[in-house]
């Protein structure tokens, strides 16, 4: 699962039960929880005045805070990340609930039947938006790269693949990028990808470089950011499927009108969603975005989970569900960890 760069200090025994109960409650109740209901529900023999000494050493490490002036405490991303790093208990699906996935995925009768089938189930089941990156079949091989400085910190990248194929497109970077970083960097990707397929040739130099990302020079760590953002397989609006959107709707975490705004932006948009998905590729099994760990404002509330589907060994998308970061991981997850498996298993004879 995706992973912030920063960890807490470690947890005590106390301090992770307590964490736990703390994020079930708030899961399930929706609102702050204090000091007195989490002495009550946790069944440790422990005081209030004990149980507040904790929260104050969670808070003090980001992992919970108090919204406005309440006297309660909500988990904050880091401290979801941690929950589902290490407190969380996924169960497994019932046998009903896994025969009506089979069955509804056996029902469809081709590949373009099968992935909206599986966007709909996640939607349905989960009561969220359910996505599904169609399969692109067709590689694209890196002929040459240019990456030219534009105002702020945005860079226009002209991409030339496979005989003669030219992409031109903006890409946001973490900073501003020198006419001779940008220069440096296309020199160096063009001389490690001229020739290779545009996934390959990304995943390959990201896996290589961040083994050793602590000692990279600034020049090679533009390589990074570049063959990160500008290796991405351009997307057109009908490689995506997203059901269920209006579900979002029904949640009170997601009611912020301008919040719910940039969320359907982003759906219809959906060149944000395809990017983010797509560093779910090479994951193996569920991956995970909390809050903003996505790096995308649109996805600040939400939590996106997913996972790579298959056929013959080979990768061909990613599914998942966006919800609320208040949600039910220990279902959300073996949901769609099953779902993309059996997508997997039907696309197998077929693809």
């Amino acid at each position: 699962m995706a992973e912030t760069e920063e960890r807490p200090a470690i947890l005590s025994d106390r301090a992770q039960h307590l964490l736990k109960i703390l994020v079930e409650m708030y899961i399930h109740g929706g609102e702050p929880v204090g000091s007195r209901s989490l002495a009550r529900d946790s069944g440790l023999n422990l005081s209030p005045a004990s149980i507040r000494n904790v929260m104050a050493d969670l808070e003090e490490m980001g992992l919970i805070n108090a919204p406005h002036t309440s006297s309660g405490r909500v988990p904050t991303v880091q401290g979801y990340r941690v929950f589902v790093d290490t407190l969380l208990s996924t169960t497994s699906l019932d046998s009903a609930e896994v025969r009506r996935i089979q069955d509804s995925i056996d029902g469809a009768h081709d590949p373009g039947a099968l992935v909206e089938t599986a966007s709909t189930l996640l939607s349905d089941i989960t009561h969220m938006a359910g996505l599904v990156m169609l399969p692109r079949p067709v590689q694209s091989t890196v002929r040459q790269v240019e990456f030219l400085p534009l105002s702020g910190e945005q860079v226009l990248v002209i991409l030339v693949i496979n005989e003669r194929e030219v992409e031109n497109r903006i890409i946001h970077t973490g900073r501003r990028y020198s006419a001779s970083e940008l220069e440096q960097a296309a020199n160096y990707l063009n001389a490690a990808c001229s020739g290779r397929d545009l996934k390959t040739a990304r995943r390959e130099i990201l896996a290589e470089l961040s083994q050793v990302r602590e000692n990279l020079n600034r020049m090679m760590l533009a390589v990074v950011e570049m063959a990160d953002k500008a290796f991405v397989t351009e997307h057109g609006r009908d490689d995506l499927l997203v059901t269920g959107q209006t579900h979002l709707l029904d949640y009170v975490d997601l009611a912020n009108m301008d919040q719910i705004r940039q969320l359907f932006d982003a759906f219809n948009q959906k060149s944000d969603i395809l990017h983010l998905l797509d560093q779910s590729m090479s994951a193996d099994g569920v991956n995970l975005f909390i809050g903003e760990e996505s790096g995308y404002e649109a996805f600040d509330g939400c939590s996106v989970v997913s996972a790579p589907y298959e056929a013959d060994g080979e990768i061909l998308g990613v599914l998942g569900v966006v919800g609320p970061t208040r949600m039910r991981y220990e279902r959300v997850i073996p949901i769609v960890d099953v779902t993309a498996k059996l997508l997997s298993a039907a696309l197998k004879p077929r693809h």
